[in-house]
């Protein structure tokens, strides 16, 4: 029978806590204030803890701090009767599992409970990643995946929200998919918005809806992506492109739970959970005013950081599987391995482009393969072929070499000149089209720059 520790300072609460849990089929210890729950906890090992925020002396978030010092592997569930958003980012930031307010509903506790336990009994995570290829539709069993999967699993069950940095390409819409998929509302929509790709006109009407109208065009009402979600959580990519007044209201929604259609006066309730992504450094955009700080500590509850595929080599060999069974099937092809030498070359390549990137390499590889086995020569890497390193900031003109052969028949002139006009127009990128920044960045003179311009016919 699992084991409960429950702290409150009010005896009737103790009791009926008791009382419940030990209906439940828990063994339950009770402790009138944090200085004998520390007691019980050295001398007893428990499977949750279950404590007040308010109590005299010390208080439940600093009791909260002491428990995970001692053993960060206790689950620990805030109640409190004076809700606070602070006390309960707070209270997650400082490794809670949940963050109840009383009155609660019986069931509603009983269930965040089997969910703490269950999700953080001994390693499960770990050994379930470690013992298979893949979790929740993600693969890698890698270290540095490992403890995204542990920490998924942790923060998953609880409403906190929770912001996921990430290259492009690393794979943060099937952590915020396997986030949603393990939490209490999995039952109910996901629904996932890029925030870049939807106009910025149209952007609010998208997200909160618009009444009838509300401005040319709007001939009925509609009922905005928040509300379609209501109930589940909303999966916001690429936050750091959200306007100022997309972020105020989106602030709004976080705070009161609430949101105001486009050219309406009244508010609708919406419960939602926010997972948002960015593979930018929000707290740059902060400093350079583009960013709301408020909103930023309101997502960030919990951050979680996906590593790029450079960081986790050990799971190249796995996704090169995934993705070649996943395109010989689809594309009714029999290639099911990959040479050693291919295999190597893959390992040396640093994946600016991350898993997207080498599941593109390897979905053109099997279309181009005509053995059963992928070769070196139908792979096709940017700036990179057949384990030649580039340097850091290589062109990407070998982009379009396909072979040996190619590269002979186009000529050392046709290639250089590919790559000499690759790296002006990316140095007059960097220079906001000054030539003669770009030029001292090329190490030419500005003649000679103006004339490769005119030549290269680059605009």
């Amino acid at each position: 029978m699992p084991s409960i520790l429950v702290v409150d300072d009010e005896l009737s609460m103790r009791e009926f806590l008791k009382i419940l849990l030990e209906k439940a089929g828990y063994q339950v210890t009770t402790a009138a204030d944090a200085s004998s729950a520390i007691d019980h906890i050295q001398n007893k090992d428990f499977d949750l803890v279950l404590s007040d925020i308010r109590m005299p002396g010390m208080g439940g978030l600093t009791l909260l701090e002491k428990i995970k010092e001692a053993n960060s592997s206790i689950p620990v569930i805030m109640i409190t009767a004076y809700a606070s958003p602070d006390n309960a980012v707070v209270a997650m930031k400082s490794g809670a599992f949940d963050y109840i307010t009383k009155p609660f509903k019986v069931d509603e506790i009983t269930k965040i409970i089997r969910s703490a336990i269950s999700a953080t009994a001994s390693g499960k995570t770990g050994e379930v990643a470690a013992s298979t290829d893949s979790f929740e539709g993600i693969i890698g069993k890698s270290p540095e995946m490992l403890k995204i999967y542990n920490l998924i699993s942790r923060i998953a069950p609880t409403p906190a929200s929770v912001l996921i940095y990430g290259e492009s390409g690393t794979g943060k819409e099937l952590v915020a998919q396997a986030i949603h998929n393990l939490s209490r509302v999995s039952h109910q929509p996901f629904v996932p918005i890029t925030c870049s790709a939807i106009p910025e006109s149209l952007l609010e009407s998208e997200l909160f809806g618009h009444v009838k109208g509300a401005f040319t065009g709007a001939i009925s009402n509609k009922i905005g992506l928040f509300e379609l979600a209501d109930g589940g959580s909303v999966f916001l990519d690429e936050i750091g492109e959200l306007t100022p007044l997309i972020q105020t209201k989106l602030l709004r929604v976080l705070q009161e739970r609430e949101l105001k259609r486009v050219g309406d006066t009244g508010t609708i309730k919406v419960n939602v959970r926010i997972i948002a992504a960015t593979n930018k450094n929000l707290e740059e955009e902060i400093i350079a005013g583009r960013f709301r700080e408020d909103l930023f500590y309101r997502l960030a509850v919990v951050p979680l950081r996906v590593p790029p595929l450079r960081e986790r080599k050990g799971d190249v060999p796995l996704l090169v599987n995934h993705f070649l069974k996943k395109y010989s099937d689809s594309m009714g092809k029999d290639v099911q391995e990959i040479s050693s030498y291919a295999m190597q070359v893959l390992m040396d390549y640093d994946y600016p482009g991350n898993v997207r990137e080498l599941e593109n390499i390897i979905e053109r590889g099997v279309a181009l393969e005509s053995s059963n086995i992928i070769l070196p020569e139908s792979l096709t890497l940017s700036a990179y072929k057949k384990g030649a390193k580039p340097a850091e900031k290589s062109s990407s003109a070998f982009i379009s070499v396909e072979s040996e052969e190619e590269l002979y028949n186009r000529g050392l002139d046709e290639i250089m000149a590919d790559i000499e006009k690759e790296m002006i127009e990316n140095a007059l990128a960097k220079t906001d089209n000054s030539k003669m920044r770009a030029a001292e960045l090329l190490k030419i003179s500005f003649r000679s720059l103006r004339y490769k311009v005119q030549k290269y016919d680059i605009k």
